[in-house]
């Protein structure tokens, strides 16, 4: 036994999590609906797992980093270049997206497309509300329910409070930072399930949509797949480039959480291993990484929040045959990259998204209603750009104030925290 293990983490991680993927999309073909009753529950076992770890992990995080943080730099400084690249990543990602979907019109020549039958208008929160959203009444409750902007508010409170009493919380702040190396322990423990959870959600997923209902949308699946390729290779590798670092080392590094985010479509899910990936693999300041990776999964949403609202723009302008101005164009611009910041901590925040875009373009949501029936399907690809510009904007401003160890991202690897107990040791 102790040899098959030996051999099982002696295979890279990206390798298991590649191996689990085609399985998974092997079982669900061959299997059909069965597979989602037999394999979707190890799927849903790993998210679960992840999402366990997620707010504490973020919370000893925050507190700890908050107090390293200090004396560094100016907090505010770095927390507004970091809003600044959230939002021309975001302006570039919905450039993309227009782009690609004008030059492959996903939405002309389709037969009528029938709506979802569970599809109904998302009500959107007004922006008052959800900066008041923002501030937990009950802190503890935001906890148990992982409400991460909550929990990230307030853990910056206590952090800053740390602070200012100085020595006279010196053992609390040595206890956040061993709680934060607790969670830290933990999550190399559940990241390494990743595999099999792979393989669970790869199996359901692929068991319940087959490949048939992809057909009538096929152009817009493609077009949006376009489009995120497009935007990490060339616009993320081009800042990279721009930034003197070495795109393929950045990509590397973070292949394991990329993985993770394709196969669980969930941000928050994948975060533990993208402050893994950016921290230990990429070479920024753990402390800054903490803050920043963490803030990233609840509004950096190039691929939900702006790929994916351009591309359902057009592909719905061209559907109904409407033809946009240049004032609807810069409407969609700006409402895609405004939203992401404004939606942040919605449920659902795709749908609410591009809801919030098309009514601001003044284009009919009932395009929407036909793309809601592939939504899983194309949630991978979107998720996976997003947690791709979750870890990339902490590279490029660790890179721009002195935080980023620039050897440390040259030896990156795919990816190196989960390769086994010697790079353990290491960290």
């Amino acid at each position: 036994m102790s040899r098959l293990i030996d051999t099982w983490f002696r295979i890279p991680f990206w390798q298991r999590v590649a191996g689990g993927f085609v399985l998974g999309a092997l079982a669900g073909w061959l299997l059909g609906p069965t597979a989602t009753t037999w394999f979707a529950p190890l799927g849903s076992l790993y998210v679960t797992l992840i999402k366990m770890i997620a707010t504490p992990l973020v919370f000893f995080a925050v507190v700890s980093a908050i107090g390293r943080l200090h004396g560094q730099g100016s907090v505010a400084a770095l927390s507004a270049r970091t809003f600044v690249w959230f939002a021309i990543t975001a302006a570039l990602a919905v450039g993309v997206g227009l782009i690609v979907a004008t030059l492959m019109q996903p939405g002309s020549g389709l037969e009528p497309l029938t709506p979802a039958a569970d599809w109904k208008p998302r009500e959107l929160p007004t922006p008052v509300q959800v900066l008041l959203d923002v501030v937990p009444a009950n802190p503890f409750m935001a906890l148990a329910e992982g409400k991460i902007l909550q929990v990230i508010f307030f853990a910056g409170l206590v952090g800053f409070a740390l602070v200012k009493l100085g020595e006279k919380t010196e053992r609390l702040r040595l206890l956040a930072n061993e709680a934060s190396e607790l969670m830290i322990q933990v999550t190399r423990f559940v990241l390494q399930v990743t595999p099999i959870g792979t393989f669970g959600l790869i199996a359901g997923l692929v068991g319940t949509y087959g490949f048939e209902r992809l057909l009538p949308l096929g152009n817009y699946v493609i077009a949006l797949f376009v489009a995120c390729a497009i935007h990490i290779v060339f616009v993320y590798g081009g800042l990279l480039a721009a930034h003197g670092l070495n795109p393929l080392r950045f990509f590397r590094g973070a292949a394991g959480a990329m993985q993770i985010a394709f196969a669980t479509s969930s941000s928050f899910a994948s975060m533990p291993a993208a402050l893994r990936s950016v921290s230990a693999n990429l070479g920024v300041n753990r402390d800054y990484a903490a803050f920043a990776v963490p803030l990233g999964a609840s509004i950096k949403m190039d691929g939900c929040g702006a790929i994916f609202p351009a591309v359902t723009c057009l592909f719905t302008a061209q559907y109904f045959g409407i033809d946009l101005s240049a004032s609807q164009y810069f409407i969609i611009l700006l409402a895609s990259v405004l939203g992401s910041f404004g939606t942040a901590g919605v449920p659902g925040t795709a749908t609410v998204m591009v809801t919030l875009v098309m009514s601001a373009a003044n284009l009919p949501l009932e395009g929407l209603a036909f793309i809601i029936a592939i939504d899983r399907v194309i949630d991978m690809v979107r998720t996976m750009t997003n947690v791709t510009g979750q870890m990339l904007v902490p590279v490029l401003v660790a890179r721009e104030t002195g935080l980023l160890d620039v050897a440390q991202y040259e030896r990156a690897v795919a990816p190196a925290e989960f390769e086994g107990a010697a790079v353990e040791e290491r960290l």
